[in-house]
């Protein structure tokens, strides 16, 4: 080195400064002096040498300690009790708190929850009659020996409460035959909004249920309001409040006492209970049924889609097989016929109705398909129903389930 090149030459020629050159160099041969130090070139620790903030072993003993003996506090609890019992200590903030319990393993990590594929579209305004029902279940709670789930359904317009029904389940089927029944009286709206909690949306394909499917068909758009969001239906929660107050403080003994006292409150409030908002004037001066009837099969008909497009039937295992190949969509979806619109060579859409459910790529070499959901749902345009003759429903009536 001394005799080929400058220090500064090789500092440049291997692009460091000349601070960081004498730098590794002193580290260099110091440590060729001591036995056995040849890694004068190998990372460091970036430990602090010391550190003014760090909580002695004593009172990172204490921590565990008053933790151990309330497995179920959080540290702002712990810290309260912890000051009582060991004033002389002098205590860490909050969060030094909550890393000594991570870093002594005494914090179960959360659960990662699925999220159902967000609801991207504006919520629509209701200006008329049926134009948005809202629907939710009032919880739940014991009457007699059953539990009781009231599923509530009521006109975001007029206020009106088309039904209060005491169900024992929120099975899917037990909701839908509840629903025919209420669509029967009250015809269908144009929209129905809900919560994200099943059965009325899921975690699969573009937030899908059984029960949205059923709508989608019968042309319902079905709109979801945010998650942790109820003030996005405050008209039915607000329903919801008197609902309690007056039929379940307490409940009843038993389901049809209990469906007695829905049904009494629902007449008060429809024909009785003035609202400030309607002027001072009953939901049932401004509700009118809808126009728009049940159809005759009950169940709904298969989407109309283009000609030109390739309308295929998803499997009873979610499956649909096209002539590029099979991919998986949604158990969901199941028998339920969707279009695929391929727009580019290797690209196709996935609609069902109007709804975009997501896209295919085509592998170029292989008959592989992979298939990309949607990331939020945003659609606001009328479904069209075919006047082809509908499939049977499954051999699982509805008839013959109990509420």
């Amino acid at each position: 080195m001394r005799s080929e090149h400058s220090f500064t030459e090789l500092c440049r020629r291997y692009g460091i400064s000349r601070k960081n050159g004498y730098k590794w160099f002193n580290r260099h041969f110091i440590e060729l002096a001591v036995p056995g130090g040849k890694t004068s070139f190998a990372d460091r620790s970036r430990r602090p040498h010391n550190s003014p903030t760090a909580i002695s072993a004593e009172v990172e003993a204490a921590i565990v300690d008053v933790r151990k003996q309330r497995p179920h506090w959080g540290p702002k609890k712990l810290r309260i009790v912890l000051a009582k019992q060991c004033p002389e200590l002098e205590l860490p903030s909050e969060s030094t708190f909550a890393a000594v319990l991570k870093r002594n393993g005494l914090v179960r990590p959360r659960r990662k929850r699925t999220k159902s594929t967000p609801y991207s579209a504006p919520l629509g305004h209701a200006q008329r009659p049926n134009a948005v029902w809202a629907i939710d279940f009032k919880g739940d709670f014991q009457v007699g020996r059953t539990r009781c789930y009231p599923l509530t359904i009521t006109d975001s317009y007029s206020r009106f409460i088309i039904a209060i029904v005491a169900l024992t389940s929120t099975k899917t089927n037990v909701v839908k035959r509840a629903l025919q029944r209420v669509f029967d009286e009250y015809g269908l709206p144009e929209a129905i909004r809900s919560d994200n909690g099943s059965p009325f949306s899921s975690r699969g394909v573009a937030g899908l249920s059984t029960l949205s499917v059923w709508w989608h068909k019968l042309g319902i758009r079905h709109e979801r309001i945010d998650p942790g969001h109820p003030e996005q239906n405050g008209r039915h929660e607000r329903m919801h409040r008197d609902l309690k107050l007056e039929t379940a403080s307490p409940p009843a003994t038993t389901v049809p006492k209990q469906q007695r006292l829905f049904d009494q409150f629902r007449a008060r409030f429809n024909q009785e209970r003035p609202h400030e908002a309607l002027e001072q004037k009953t939901p049932d001066e401004f509700y009118e049924v809808s126009s728009r009837r049940l159809p005759v099969p009950w169940w709904g008909k298969d989407f109309e889609y283009d000609q030109e497009a390739e309308a295929l039937r998803v499997s009873k295992d979610g499956y649909i097989a096209t002539h590029r190949g099979a991919f998986f969509l949604s158990t969901t979806l199941a028998h339920e016929l969707v279009e695929i619109d391929w727009y580019e060579k290797n690209r196709a859409r996935v609609l069902f109705g109007t709804l975009n459910l997501g896209e295919v790529v085509a592998k170029a070499k292989r008959r592989q398909l992979r298939f990309f959901p949607v990331e939020s749902v945003d659609t606001t345009q009328p479904t069209t129903i075919t006047a082809e003759r509908p499939r049977k429903p499954s051999p699982t009536s509805l008839d013959n389930v109990p509420f």
